[in-house]
């Protein structure tokens, strides 16, 4: 069966996903981009937004994970859009119109509309369903790739609490947000679940890697 990975999810040392205030104009709310400054430089970056160049290095080598084998992603309605979107319909996402999913991508919300299909491949359909009826629909449309769990941090709680992650990358940052939504709330013991792995790097983040014990 194909495995369900998050990856490049970062985390504050506090454990916060998001900041507070998601707004059209701030994504993650007063976190701005703080949570995400270790991936701008790496070359999977670049290549992402397509510009030349870019560093290596063990932060890139951990975000280069982030594509391969990947045929579907499951994500939140916070990704998807600010607070209200579902009441704008023309409101297509955050990234324009090619986004960077490239697969099947299935937007959990209580306010399902039409599928809207994208520049290179990305089909987003709109879902008000459980993780696990959620991820049967991903799966069905993965074929035998896996299955991304794209966030926000509610999302991935969702999914871990019901036993549904595979594997799992996180980014710790270093700094204190002091609000907006945890990733790790509910949790706990979990992590007799996983065999844990960390790797410092030199631009201050710590990736963590969860892989399901038996898998």
């Amino acid at each position: 069966m194909s495995l369900v990975r998050v990856h490049n999810f970062s985390i504050s040392l506090d454990g916060f996903g998001t900041g507070e205030g998601l707004s059209r104009d701030a994504p993650f709310g007063h976190a701005g981009e703080r949570l995400h400054e270790w991936m701008f430089t790496t070359r999977f970056w670049h290549e992402m937004t397509g510009r030349p160049g870019g560093t290596g290095g063990v932060d890139d080598a951990f975000a280069q994970q982030f594509t391969p084998g990947i045929g579907a992603e499951i994500m939140g309605a916070g990704k998807f859009g600010p607070p209200g979107w579902h009441e704008d319909p023309e409101w297509k996402g955050w990234w324009g119109p090619d986004p960077p999913f490239h697969t099947p991508t299935f937007v959990l919300t209580h306010h399902p509309r039409p599928s809207i299909e994208m520049e290179g491949g990305t089909t987003f359909h709109f879902l008000d369903a459980s993780p696990a009826e959620a991820l049967a629909a991903a799966r069905e449309a993965a074929g035998d790739q896996d299955v991304r769990i794209g966030g926000g941090p509610t999302v991935i709680r969702d999914f871990l609490a019901d036993g549904l992650v595979d594997r799992m990358h996180v980014v710790v940052a270093p700094i204190l947000l002091g609000r907006g939504v945890r990733l790790w709330d509910g949790l706990e013991g979990i992590e007799k679940d996983y065999a844990l792995e960390a790797a410092s790097s030199p631009s201050g983040v710590t990736h963590m890697t969860l892989t399901r014990t038996g898998i």
